[in-house]
């Protein structure tokens, strides 16, 4: 597995790269066959420390973990403990389903805009009823079963996931709603 460490205007000395190597290795080990890369990013606001973990699986999964703490290592620790009941709730799945996936998930292209929220200062109507755009990115639009997106949206830990319907060939959303249940929008 490939790790990229690093840290937001902090410096993550070589000590700490080793414990994440080891630490983050045993606990995706258990659960994940075949993790392809990690990225764990550490940062500080105030006296509290936060790290970031997001772990790619070969599935086309992907699993993220935050914590926080007053140390470093103990922020580390909480999002790891994070990581590794995620992955084991993601194997516990993929056991419940019977379903092995023999090849990896196919990913589309896609657009993704960021709009303009409010007017400009001053300015009670906009000239034209046409959204600004603040940016255009590329997006990647996996193609999934219902029960994966679902799995993969909380893995992620989103509120909303876009994804090609396996059986029906059409895009689809999940979506976690004010009840805490999911949705599913099949248009």
């Amino acid at each position: 597995m490939r790790y990229q460490i690093t840290g937001k205007q902090i410096d993550i000395g070589e000590a700490l790269q080793t414990h994440v190597r080891t630490e983050l290795g045993e606990a995706v080990a258990k659960y994940a066959e075949r993790p392809t890369n990690a990225t764990v990013v550490f940062s500080k606001s105030a006296s509290e420390f936060a790290c970031e973990v997001i772990v790619h699986l070969s599935t086309g999964l992907t699993a993220q973990a935050t914590g926080k703490a007053h140390e470093i290592y103990a922020a580390f620790d909480a999002s790891c403990e994070k990581m590794e009941k995620q992955l084991r709730r993601y194997k516990r799945r993929l056991k419940d389903h019977h379903k092995e996936r023999a090849q990896p998930v196919e990913l589309f292209g896609g657009s993704s805009y960021i709009l303009a929220s409010e007017t400009e200062a001053g300015e009670s109507e906009p000239d034209s009823l046409q959204p600004i755009i603040v940016a255009e990115m590329e997006a990647q639009i996996p193609s999934l079963s219902v029960g994966e997106a679902v799995m993969q949206m909380e893995l992620a830990g989103a509120p909303v996931l876009v994804f090609r319907n396996e059986a029906k060939s059409g895009l689809n959303v999940v979506y976690r709603r004010d009840d805490g249940n999911i949705g599913w929008i099949d248009p």
